[in-house]
């Protein structure tokens, strides 16, 4: 009886695409459901797309409705229907599941391009596959490579089967060649020529010889950019009847060129003739209109009426309206060629702050997110608040890349959460490791150092390092939230040895060691102070003698001993500014840092020293990938107060230098400024070869000055500008990591109390030797391209670089580079 039943079924089935009834059916009661061959769809989800349920009852048209939903679901290929008394039955066969797409042959798309776009047609692993959308995935991808310039394309599906219902869906691509431009015409244009408006276009019709980059391929949505970008050119200039009334992309016969025709209505140019403003304004009618960028008798401009709208959005946000409706509605006069812009303002509701959440920060606490936040919650959104927030938490140097969300709470219309998304970046590590960089060597290193300790946004450093000219032990901690006032608090002990000798300075050792301590305190949102005090301990040897270090053992050296030892108690305060938007590789804003110390009275020397730094950022472009940057740097340093008769001066070893990938590109290291220096004296040759202590100074043509190593000054100035541009053809996804500049250089370092007058009486020759040690207009420059990396094994800086302005004996070098390497 069931065979009998099935195979009226089927009949009705055929019936009811066919449109034709093959047999009759009796109505029946559903006491329950059966469904057969299901493999990869679960039993609830086809019931679910059956609508039938156990007590109902079935009649022909609710047969028919059946079959339909479940066709319509999509998951089966076959379908048949029976019934054994009130047990509805189900027989399915499944579509097959893709398990794997495969492309062969696509050499100028990538995979993932190709896959894109089948995705945006459902065309997927794990799916199912409709064998009968197979021309149209052939069609879909091939007018993808139209798309994109490649005409002669072809796209060929295949299918393999595999076991388990699944199969493998093969993609084999014949590309070709890319189809060229070979000509872009513009007709209707009077006001700019053909060559003015092609270059504004992204797309080209000739590359010169040696732009190795370029290309005239066409691209289907460059075009349609590029269109805009023209329509935009002339409304902004006023022409805003502007009209693209038709384009045109013609073949060549052999599908290997094109030719490009826009036709285009100028139409005239129009002035602003009134502004109103309309909507609720809130009570600050006055406030917005003297915000108003656009007057009477301005010529339009389209760009400034999109500017007027968002900054309206942008000073309305701050007051808790999140989500507001700023329109403009131009009404034309043909006439006059004027212009009324009527500027409709709406609010909407105020919204407010329900959470703050944060994702992405496996290591940073949330309480070290949450301290820079000036957004809080259960207060009305300000959008100024929330950008204000992004800056600082940029500022920490925790974060590569830092997004906010706004996210409206479901259900309601005043309530919203906004959402910051961090991608963190090393802030520092557990290391051993060797390096080598140009001015130090070979380097080791063991320790800790991090500026995010255990998540806190506290430093902390165990460092041992050890180069060819400096050892290195110190250990470290700062915690710059030591109230929640932002008052921090940190110290220091330290031991060092340092061979200036092999620091390209005048040779003597310098072995230190000492203990800090430093605090600080925030003015406000961008402004800091810091003070400290320190005990230091040094221990100077191996002296080899000369004129300037001579100055400074007269004064201190007591009695015959050519090792100096000095207890010095220093004191320092300084002023830190900072608008910049992050922490590393800022893009905008300015930073300022102004710091002094001295050694208090009784120290055994006494002196200070002042330095000033400032870098300002201009980005170039609305997405910062163009950067200007100028820095600057003085400082000065001296003795105060007297030892004996003599006036206290600054220890040589803290002067300063210049020269290397830090300070002054395409000059070795610490190289320019004063150099120690010698004058000696003839004397008569001696009646025999041996004996000393014979001869008598002969006259003053014998004096001769024989020049050292850098030995530094107590003044420096230096200055930079840079271009900073993305390298090309690098990943986005490194944007933030790696960046690239084309610089220029300057700078000068002299000695403000070198005494001239006492060697007037040199010989000029020799005199000449020492005419820069306190000239502060002999300064160097230089101009080279720089690439630095803040990759996981620490910072990597490049420079190639060439002076422009050098003297006779600078040391100069074209390649200078710092890596570091941990494992």
């Amino acid at each position: 009886m069931r065979l009998n039943k099935l195979f009226a079924s089927m009949l009705l089935v055929g019936a009811t695409y066919s449109g034709t009834a093959q047999a009759a059916f009796e109505p029946f009661k559903v006491t329950d459901i059966q469904v057969n061959g299901l493999q990869r769809v679960a039993l609830g989800a086809a019931l679910l797309n059956l609508p039938v349920k156990v007590g109902d009852t079935i009649d022909e048209l609710k047969l028919q409705q059946a079959i339909k939903a479940l066709y319509a679901s999509t998951n089966f290929v076959n379908i048949k229907v029976s019934h054994d008394g009130g047990v509805l039955i189900v027989d399915v066969k499944e579509r097959a599941t893709i398990s794997e797409i495969t492309f062969d042959g696509n050499k100028d798309i990538k995979d993932e391009q190709l896959q894109e776009s089948l995705d945006s047609s459902g065309v997927k692993v794990g799916e199912s596959l409709d064998r009968t959308m197979l021309s149209g995935i052939e069609k879909g991808l091939q007018d993808f490579y139209y798309s994109v310039g490649k005409y002669g394309a072809k796209v060929k599906a295949e299918i393999v089967n595999l076991p388990r219902n699944r199969v493998e869906l093969r993609l084999k691509f014949t590309e070709g060649d890319a189809a060229e431009i070979q000509q872009i015409n513009f007709v209707g244009n009077t006001i700019a020529s053909d060559e003015d408006l092609r270059d504004r276009l992204e797309l080209k019709d000739y590359v010169a010889w040696w732009n190795i980059f370029g290309k005239r391929r066409y691209q289907k949505q460059k075009l349609q950019a590029d269109l805009e970008t023209i329509k935009a050119f002339y409304q902004n200039q006023g022409y805003i009847r502007f009209k693209e009334n038709s384009t045109q992309v013609a073949m060549t016969p052999d599908r290997k060129g094109l030719y490009i025709t826009v036709n285009i209505d100028e139409g005239a140019k129009y002035k602003v003739k009134k502004v109103n403003l309309t909507g609720d304004l809130m009570g600050r009618e006055e406030l917005l209109e003297a915000l108003l960028p656009i007057k009477p008798g301005d010529t339009y401009d389209a760009s400034e009426v999109t500017f007027t709208e968002e900054l309206y959005s942008k000073y309305l946000g701050r007051f808790g309206y999140a989500y507001p409706e700023v329109k403009t509605f131009p009404e034309i006069d043909d006439k006059t060629k004027e212009v009324t812009l009527n500027i409709s303002v709406n609010p909407g509701k105020r919204v407010y702050v329900r959470s703050i959440n944060f994702t992405g920060n496996t290591v940073t606490k949330d309480e070290v997110m949450r301290r820079e936040l000036r957004q809080m919650e259960g207060a009305w959104l300000n959008s100024a608040a929330v950008d204000q927030s992004k800056v600082f938490l940029d500022r920490l140097g925790f974060f590569e890349k830092v997004d906010v969300d706004t996210q409206q709470v479901p259900g309601s219309d005043d309530l919203v959460d906004v959402d910051f998304k961090v991608k963190e970046q090393p802030s520092g590590s557990f290391n051993a490791g060797i390096g080598y960089g140009s001015a130090t060597g070979v380097s080791l290193q063991f320790g800790v150092q991090q500026n995010n300790f255990l998540g806190t946004g506290n430093q902390a450093g165990i460092n041992i390092n050890t180069n060819k000219f400096q050892k290195n032990i110190s250990l470290s901690y700062t915690d710059p939230y030591w109230t929640k006032d932002g008052i921090s608090l940190g110290g220091s002990i330290f031991w060092n040895k340092t061979d200036f000798g092999r620091q390209n300075l005048e040779a003597y050792k310098n072995q230190a060691y000492g203990v800090a301590l430093n605090s600080g305190f925030p003015i406000n949102e961008v402004n800091r102070i810091n003070y400290g005090a320190a005990y230091r301990h040094n221990t100077l040897s191996e002296l080899r003698s000369n004129q300037q270090t001579q100055r400074f053992f007269d004064i201190y050296r007591d009695g015959d001993n050519d090792d100096l030892s000095f207890d010095n108690f220093e004191l320092s305060l300084g002023w830190f500014r900072n608008t910049l938007n992050r922490g590393t590789f800022p893009t905008s804003g300015s930073q300022q840092r102004l710091n002094g110390e001295m050694t208090v009275p009784g120290s055994d020397v006494q002196y200070f020293k002042l330095d000033f730094d400032t870098s300002f950022y201009f980005p170039l472009t609305r997405s910062h990938n163009f950067v200007f940057l100028a820095r600057a740097r003085a400082g000065y340093g001296n003795g105060y107060g007297k030892t004996g008769k003599n006036d206290n001066i600054l220890p040589f070893w803290e002067n300063y230098y210049s020269g290397g990938n830090t300070t002054l590109r395409g000059f070795e290291s610490n190289t320019v400024g004063p150099r120690s220096f010698v004058v000696t004296r003839g004397t008569e040759p001696c009646p025999s070869p041996i004996g000393g202590g014979c001869g008598i100074p002969t006259d003053i043509n014998q004096i001769q000055v024989t020049n050292g190593r850098s030995i530094g000054g107590n003044a420096i100035a230096t200055a930079s500008l840079e271009m900073i541009f993305p390298i090309p053809f690098l990943d986005e996804a490194y944007s933030n990591s790696v960046r690239s500049s084309l610089f220029v250089d300057a700078g000068s370092v002299w000695d403000t109390e070198f005494d001239y007058d006492s060697y007037r009486t040199l010989p000029e020759d020799e005199f000449k030797k020492i005419a820069d040690y306190s000239d502060p207009s002999r300064f160097r420059a230089s101009y080279g391209l720089s690439v630095q990396w803040l990759s996981p094994m620490g910072p990597m800086i490049f420079s190639l670089a060439r002076p422009i302005k050098s003297y006779e004996d600078d040391d100069t070098e074209v390649f200078s580079f710092n890596i570091g390497r941990t494992f």
